[in-house]
């Protein structure tokens, strides 16, 4: 099990020799600027504000890792789709994910995207990126506290259908306000954490 309360911020990548490369787990977590990703990463982690919540989209413009009981990484990219961003800014963005994607450090990613509404083509591109790297992928659907029972399956199903998702990869409802869908998400990132751990273990001689 891991110790969520051993939770610390490493560093902010600005470039591909930041990338933490010591074999380690790496849970990536994206979403749009207001998705509420940071609120979930701190809802994961039963934590106030340890993922800091920008007071306005777009305020991760790195790429975040911190450990978690020094056994994974939790990895923050930054917030896309937000439109106040200059050209440039987004630009050099795009070239530090492209990388990272392709660094092939990724071993378990998680989209967070808004039960409510269609994801939009940038959730799509970024649904893409992960389904790319082979690796297992998770969709978290935020703010399943803002609708009605009755809209949950078809929400569920329109999510599923608009990123063309392979039937092995879980779409989870959440709510990073009250808490549900929590147990379903650790529960997936225990699992991937044990496994990679049994994995990569030496065995005694």
């Amino acid at each position: 099990m891991l110790n969520l309360h051993k939770a610390e911020f490493i560093r902010s990548a600005v470039k591909p020799s930041d990338f933490p490369s010591d074999g380690l787990p790496q849970i990536v977590f994206a979403g749009k600027s207001n998705v509420g990703k940071s609120s979930t990463i701190n809802k994961i982690l039963n934590r106030r504000n340890f993922a800091r919540v920008g007071g306005q989209p777009g305020k991760t413009i790195h790429i975040n890792f911190f450990s978690i009981d020094q056994q994974v990484y939790f990895v923050d990219l930054p917030g896309y789709g937000y439109a106040k961003v200059s050209k440039a800014e987004r630009d050099r963005w795009g070239r530090l994910l492209e990388t990272y994607f392709a660094s092939d450090k990724i071993t378990l990613g998680f989209q967070i995207v808004d039960i409510r509404h269609k994801p939009t083509a940038d959730d799509k591109v970024m649904a893409d990126w992960f389904l790319s790297t082979g690796k297992p992928f998770v969709v978290i659907a935020n703010k399943w506290d803002k609708i009605k029972k009755s809209e949950l399956e078809p929400n569920v199903a329109c999510i599923r259908q608009t990123l063309l998702l392979p039937e092995e990869v879980p779409v989870i409802p959440f709510s990073a306000e009250k808490g549900s869908g929590r147990e379903d998400v650790l529960a997936l990132i225990e699992a991937h954490a044990a496994a990679f751990a049994a994995e990569h273990t030496t065995p005694s001689v």
